[in-house]
């Protein structure tokens, strides 16, 4: 059970002035491994990476191992161990299997060379630090807006499915725990519920298909645990040719699942700085190497830990969060084929 010692960061701000003794950072040389977990959640290559990536640029002469496991536990560790004999001085690991990468940890750690867990907790081990989001209010923040838009629609005769995250990810019971607290409160029925495997998107697609099947027009919601899972929920209802049409939750702020908004076939996403978290965990780790003391506003399980805050989307707000960061265009957005939903939406 995680404990909390402090409040949790209201942003990244507060986080990157918390490393101490920056100024020998630049003086350090040394190799950084970033594991990363799988290529079906978009925001890895198209984000994490190239964070992380372009911010140990800024901070020095540093080499960057970069790995993506691909879903696979055994590959990662395999991974992490190809990065220790490579001569790594620090591990940022975001790991395929909570529990499995223990091991990972365990072997660094007995060669010197500290884990920095990055976005997903590792369930053991010396740890540095860990720097996330607050999961639990991630499924929080999912299931008060799926709940309101159920309200809205009125009272459902049905129920609504639950299309939850992969069993290996330790983020994904958070995100599960939090949603059901705003669903169960509002007395809506849920129907039935998954773990998708590896978050595959097509495992959520067939279960979801599966479940149209029996469910039919009772399905009324699908809380979907992040934006690749929405993404095989959308695709199984319009197979099935859904109507009326569910309300249907995501994570993560993809660009497809952005347009699926916009275009009505998703009704919100949670939108997760990553840039601030990927900037500073390659703080943390350049630091570390300088053999610099890191601290953090929380500690979590006896690791030093920087959560930061996530933010639902929905057709209301897209400009005010994505397109006000950055993190996406409005050109991005409105392609020719959302374009006229875009202008509804007074996005255009």
């Amino acid at each position: 059970m995680l404990t909390r010692a402090l409040a949790v960061v209201a942003g990244a701000v507060a986080a990157l002035g918390l490393l101490t003794a920056c100024a020998t950072i630049e003086d350090s040389d040394g190799t950084i491994a970033l594991l990363l977990p799988d290529a079906k959640t978009a925001r890895y290559e198209t984000f994490d990476r190239p964070f992380f990536e372009e911010r140990v640029a800024e901070l020095g002469d540093y080499r960057v191992l970069y790995t993506n496991a691909d879903g696979d536990a055994a590959e990662q560790q395999q991974q992490a161990e190809s990065a220790l004999t490579a001569g790594a001085d620090v591990l940022v690991l975001d790991p395929v299997d909570s529990r499995a990468a223990v091991v990972i940890v365990d072997s660094a750690t007995a060669q010197g060379v500290p884990v920095i867990s990055y976005d997903r907790l590792i369930a053991g081990g010396d740890l540095a630090y860990y720097v996330s989001f607050d999961n639990e209010k991630v499924g929080l923040l999912q299931g008060e807006a799926f709940v309101t838009a159920m309200a809205e629609r009125g009272t459902p005769t049905g129920g609504i499915l639950m299309v939850n995250g992969s069993p290996t990810d330790s983020n994904a019971a958070q995100f599960r725990e939090g949603a059901r607290q705003a669903i169960d409160a509002s007395g809506v029925r849920v129907l039935a519920e998954f773990d998708t495997p590896g978050w595959s998107p097509d495992q959520a697609q067939d279960w979801v298909a599966g479940q149209i099947a029996l469910y039919g027009d009772q399905i009324a919601g699908v809380y979907a645990a992040n934006d690749g899972t929405a993404g095989g929920a959308v695709a199984a209802l319009k197979a099935a040719d859904a109507d009326p049409w569910p309300v249907i939750t995501g994570q993560d702020a993809e660009l497809s699942a952005v347009q699926r908004i916009v275009g009505g076939d998703q009704y919100m996403t949670v939108y997760k700085a990553i840039r601030p978290q990927a900037r500073l965990a390659a703080e943390v780790a350049v630091a570390l190497i300088a053999g610099d003391e890191v601290t953090a506003p929380l500690e979590i399980d006896g690791t030093p830990a920087t959560l930061l805050d996530p933010v639902a989307v929905t057709v209301d707000n897209i400009l005010e969060t994505v397109v006000a960061d950055g993190f996406w265009t409005v050109e991005q957005i409105c392609t020719p084929e959302y374009a006229a939903a875009c202008e509804a939406a007074g996005i255009l």
